[in-house]
């Protein structure tokens, strides 16, 4: 007995002093959380890692082991992105919190890693979680777990492009939020995440005005949130490039730049808002302005650390390089990003088959080619398949309308029920359900009917107008033919004529400079005629443009020599010799040489006969005039140069309405100012 009273006595001390110990180290303990929470708000996140680790070695409570190993993921995380670190931590935190049932260090945990799973690639580790996560919330009556669970749910159905199951599950986040206590500004930022993260659906779907209106809804929960305004911004941006609105698009670009500072999270939305300038400008064909926001696209991806970002930036450059026709670069780029895309973002890696698709199929590599179309074309059409099983207007008003539907749904069994109760009645649905498949039967195949009979109108309609076109073609280039050989023609027979007929009038002198006229009256024609016809070659598919860089001295030799036959005019060219146009050469010389011919008639009858073209330059504007010192004419003369409507006869040739619609295809704008007695004038500006 004695010993055992003695045992007592030297245990009690023991046990006394371990209690008080105890008491004093849950304080300690207490107050390092109350550091570590006052680390994280002040964004100290490197001695947030340090505090967390110490609190770790100091107790072996799972309560206490929960917090702090959360608190030290967090630091990793928001530490230049340290994911990789991040996770064994926040995955500690999670066992000890179910250990020592805190469901809310639970619930944030589950929160963080189901981001982080899909940040890192770990995406079988992700869907064990969402499964997890899906029995909590069953289970679960917090306001808080629903409100946090819910939201998460709805990230992980929007990255695997399942818009419809994301917004019910935003929405119903959003809609717990809002019952927590007021004042809490963390949780109004959250509200206003969770609505941009729907806009960011709507703005996947291509339903941008849809987007706006939700980051509408967004923006005034963010206003204290810099680095959540900035993934806002880039909302904005996404939204006004497909719409094409300029001005928006370099507001919200330029805001994002006024919120950049020293930290590194902001690299990935200033990397997203250059990628979107880039695209603006490609889908514009101005792929100077493009390269230069492409390149800072992948440099602030690289300094990010975010492979998707990365990966982004890459489709995008590789989109560039494209157009840029630098097809081994472009292939180059679009591998790299090739190698995550599809876990990222889906429609990232069809973009991506189809564009490297068009690089091999570009350098007649079409083994590749076909490989990348086949992989395209498959993932499309899977793609479109479950686009049309989204509805998201639905999303939205199933929700917001719930209790309105179980009405409805109310009422129909009711219905159904009395229903059941009269045989008749059942007969009689029964007689009409099966009309009705009749009926429907009867529909659909005159539906086909009319869609086949619209095909077929619309393959003939298509088909009359590549005649009408090819018929227009025709026209224009007989009437080119008619009028730019007819004048030189004409000069040729009339020294035949003279040779044959007067042969008397000329002295041997007169007979070998005629003669030589002749010759090289003829070979002008024939290099003209070659010139013609080889340009009628090129253009018999489509009639169409092809600029490039034109001297203007060689398009006034060749009118010079189209026109050498003519002696009794005056054929003069006043000009620089560096001065170039980039347009159409053939165009431009059908026109010079009809205007030339008109003015050569407008001769006919002028003593010392006068032809001047000009070529000037003024406020970056070319323009070229053509002046004769004929009888001139009244406005009216010149009314098929300005009015579609005006028709020229087969005898004037080419006329003024062919010269028109030349011009106006080679965007060149003719003006006309004629005096009489005094002469015309025709200018061109280009």
């Amino acid at each position: 007995m004695r010993k055992i009273l003695l045992c007592l006595m030297l245990i009690l001390p023991v046990l006394l002093f371990s209690q008080q110990n105890q008491k004093a180290s849950v304080k300690e303990l207490d107050q390092l959380i109350t550091t570590c929470d006052s680390l994280l708000s002040t964004t100290n996140y490197k001695q947030l890692i340090d505090v967390a680790s110490k609190g770790i070695t100091k107790t072996k409570n799972n309560y206490f082991l929960g917090r702090f190993n959360y608190f030290k993921a967090y630091g990793y995380e928001y530490n230049n992105n340290l994911y990789e670190k991040a996770i064994p931590f926040y995955e500690k935190s999670l066992a000890y919190s179910k250990k020592g049932k805190n469901l809310k260090q639970e619930t944030v945990s589950l929160m963080r890693l189901n981001y982080l799973y899909y940040s890192t690639k770990q995406f079988n580790k992700r869907d064990s979680l969402i499964g997890y996560i899906k029995k909590v919330l069953d289970t679960t009556k917090s306001i808080y777990t629903q409100a946090i669970l819910n939201g998460s749910l709805g990230e992980y159905y929007l990255d695997q492009s399942a818009y419809e199951k994301f917004i019910g599950y935003k929405l119903k986040a959003i809609d717990y939020r809002k019952q927590f206590p007021k004042g809490d500004t963390k949780n109004t930022v959250n509200i206003g995440i969770s609505y941009s993260q729907i806009a960011s659906a709507y703005i996947k779907m291509k339903q941008f005005k849809k987007g706006i209106e939700y980051t509408n809804y967004a923006k005034p929960y963010l206003k204290e949130s810099p680095d959540v305004t900035a993934y806002l911004y880039n909302d904005y941006i996404k939204c006004y490039v497909a719409l094409k609105s300029l001005d928006s698009i370099k507001k919200y670009y330029n805001s994002i730049y006024n919120l950049v500072n020293k930290n590194d999270s902001l690299h990935l939305n200033v990397s997203s808002a250059n990628r979107y300038m880039a695209e603006y400008f490609i889908a514009r064909k101005e792929i100077n302005n493009a390269s230069k926001y492409a390149e800072k696209a992948v440099f602030y991806a690289l300094k990010s650390n975010d492979d998707e970002i990365l990966m982004e930036a890459n489709v995008c450059k590789g989109k560039l390089e494209f157009e840029q026709k630098k097809y081994p670069e472009a292939i180059k780029t679009l591998n790299l990003a090739l190698k995550h895309a599809y876990e990222f973002d889906k429609e990232s890696f069809i973009i991506i088959n189809k564009k490297l698709s068009q690089c091999y199929n570009a350098l007649g590599d079409w083994k590749k080619a076909y490989f990348y179309q086949t992989i395209y074309s498959q993932q499309n059409e899977l793609m479109l398949m479950e686009s049309a099983k989204q509805s998201i207007a639905n999303a939205e008003g199933k929700y917001q309308n719930q209790y309105k539907q179980e009405k409805i749904n109310t009422l129909s069994t009711e219905n159904k029920l009395k229903n059941l109760q009269i045989e008749n009645t059942k007969k009689r649905q029964i007689y009409l359900g099966l009309s009705f498949i009749l009926l429907l039967i009867i529909a659909s195949l005159l539906f086909k009917q009319s869609q086949n009979r619209r095909k077929t109108n619309e393959k003939l309609q298509l088909l009359n107008q590549e005649l009408d076109q090819a018929n227009k073609t025709k026209t224009r280039f007989f009437s080119i033919l008619n009028h730019d050989l007819r004048s030189p023609v004409a000069n040729l027979i009339q020294f035949l004529h003279l040779q044959h007929e007067s042969p008397e009038l000329l002295d041997e002198e007169s007979k070998i400079r005629l003669q030589n006229k002749t010759l090289v009256g003829a070979e002008n024609l024939l290099s003209s005629m070659e010139d013609i016809l080889l340009w009628s070659k090129g253009q018999m598919e489509n009639f169409e443009p092809h600029p490039k860089n034109v001297y203007i001295k060689s398009i006034f030799t060749d009118t010079e020599n189209h026109f050498s036959s003519n002696e009794k005019i005056e054929l003069l060219f006043e000009y620089a010799d560096d001065i170039q146009l980039f347009t159409d050469e053939n165009y431009l010389k059908t026109i010079i040489r009809n205007l030339t011919g008109n003015a050569i008639k407008a001769l006919e009858k002028t003593q010392n006969p006068t032809i001047t073209w000009k070529a000037w330059q003024e406020n970056n504007q070319l323009h070229l005039s053509v002046s004769d010192n004929g009888s001139g004419g009244k406005q009216e003369q010149f009314k098929a140069l300005y009015d579609e409507k005006e028709v020229v006869g087969i005898k004037t040739g080419l006329g003024l309405h062919l010269i028109r619609d030349l011009a106006k295809a080679i965007n060149c704008t003719i003006t006309v100012n004629s005096v009489i007695d005094q002469g015309t004038t025709f200018t061109l500006s280009f």
